[in-house]
């Protein structure tokens, strides 16, 4: 899969609130009101990760989940990144 244009990916991230790229990825910070729910969260998002075949960096700080994405065989951002990042989006609505 080919990586995305600098335009591309500005463009991908505008439809993405909360979502910017950092260092060759995109990532975001969810806040939960306890662990539990930032582990249930966590939970759905693996779910979504292995049907896609694609699997973000986990950071879980107590109430706080930070995910990144990058398709790293490919060296860089696809669409496969914004893919799953609207699809874990969409969980939450």
């Amino acid at each position: 899969m080919a990586t995305l244009a600098p335009s591309e990916v500005r463009r991908a991230l505008a439809d993405l609130p909360g979502w910017s790229r950092h260092r060759g990825a995109i990532r975001r910070t969810y806040q939960f009101a306890d662990f539990p729910e930032a582990i249930r969260f966590v939970n759905a998002v693996a779910r979504l990760a292995e049907r896609a075949n694609h699997h973000p960096d986990i950071d879980i700080r107590y109430n706080q989940v930070t995910l990144r994405l990058t398709t790293h065989d490919a060296g860089g951002l696809t669409e496969k990144d914004f893919e799953l990042a609207r699809a874990i989006d969409q969980r939450l609505h």
